[in-house]
């Protein structure tokens, strides 16, 4: 039985797009905003780690333990407890929102060059 080539493509492109699609970035590759709503804890790269109850980004995650100090990291401040909240999920405030968007622009966007150019070529005659 002869198989059509619009049907090979047809596959071909249903691979191709299923595999691309698994590439697609996810929520932390989005613009930070006040309308997104993120876990406690989450991490944005360029931003850093969400605290749910405090609405903002800090560099280390919520309730974080230095054990050679002895103390617990949490909406950018240090005590000697952790930090008890029934606050899992928020929306991060403005001000929080614009920081850590303008943190992420200035340090998340990959820069490629490419593979070079096919239009410069060496010749030599022999």
């Amino acid at each position: 039985m002869k198989r059509s080539k619009i049907v090979k493509r047809l596959l071909l492109g249903g691979l191709s797009a299923g595999a691309l699609g698994a590439c697609t970035p996810g929520v932390s590759a989005t613009r930070v905003t006040t309308e997104s709503h993120y876990p406690n804890d989450e991490h944005i790269p360029g931003a850093g780690y969400y605290h749910a109850p405090f609405r903002g980004f800090f560099a280390f995650p919520y309730n974080h333990y230095d054990a050679t100090r002895k103390i617990y990291f949490y909406g950018g401040q240090w005590g000697p407890t952790p930090h008890r909240s029934i606050v899992n999920i928020s929306a991060p405030t403005p001000e929080a929102a614009a920081a850590a968007q303008a943190v992420r622009t200035d340090n998340t966007q990959v820069r490629r060059s490419g593979f070079g150019s096919t239009s410069h070529s060496h010749f030599t005659s022999s």
